[in-house]
């Protein structure tokens, strides 16, 4: 059975415990929609980005968890 997880990272690239444990998900988009209700409090929490891992292959990723700055 495939699992679909997220790494979460500072944006140097070390990875970080995240405020939220999302633990695994067995489809592409509830791994997804669980990162679109989360993503505040994991950027709170001190993650800067994930990677969205399909196993132990990146899907993709890192994408940035902070919003854009007015002007980027």
């Amino acid at each position: 059975m495939t699992a679909w997880t997220w790494r979460f990272e500072k944006s140097d690239g070390t990875e970080v415990e995240p405020a939220v444990q999302p633990g695994e998900f067995t489809t592409q988009g509830d791994a997804e929609s669980w990162l679109g209700e989360y993503w505040k409090p994991l950027a709170e929490g001190g993650a800067d980005q994930a990677t969205l891992l399909e196993d132990s292959t990146v899907i993709y990723g890192p994408m940035g968890l902070h919003p854009a700055e007015p002007g980027d």
